[in-house]
């Protein structure tokens, strides 16, 4: 995950932009274990079945660095430049989704993208999100926009 985070381009549209170190990686991958124990869901790892490698995560987590939509659950994804564009970000949201819907009963789940990032705003409409809002996330100083998607659309569109 150290090396995900220290790609430039990974985090290109990652809050501020700057990479990761290793230590902050660390610290990251505790506060997503102390989400877990605190909430009943988190970040999941996402690996490439035939290796074992890890390709980067998804999963679900409290965007507390957007006050304005809390409360609300996130799905997000960060995957190594090497498994973009092969649907893999796109499978694993679609899962985090189902568990978030299906097994943690969430009434409403949101996902955030810096404006100007067409990629994930391409995965959120593939997992059947609606733009709700633009703003700017306070801690970057960017525009972000925000898409949402709520149990009753899940349902349907899973029929």
């Amino acid at each position: 995950m150290a090396a995900v985070n220290a790609d430039p381009e990974v985090m290109r549209w990652i809050r501020d932009g700057n990479v990761r170190d290793e230590q902050q990686t660390r610290g990251g991958i505790q506060a997503w274990e102390d989400e877990w124990e605190s909430q009943g869901f988190g970040l999941f790892a996402v690996e490439i079945r035939s290796t074992g490698e890890l390709a980067g995560f998804t999963g679900l987590s409290v965007p507390n660095f957007l006050p304005e939509v809390l409360p609300a659950v996130e799905v997000g994804w960060r995957l190594g430049r090497s498994h973009w564009g092969q649907g893999l970000a796109t499978e694993a949201a679609r899962a985090a989704v189902r568990f978030g819907f299906e097994e943690r009963g969430l009434e409403r789940i949101v996902s955030i993208a810096q404006v100007g990032n067409d990629a994930s705003v391409r995965i959120m409409t593939k997992l059947g999100m609606r733009p709700v809002r633009e703003t700017v996330n306070l801690t970057s100083g960017r525009r972000v926009r925000v898409f949402e998607l709520s149990s009753d659309q899940y349902v349907t569109a899973t029929r």
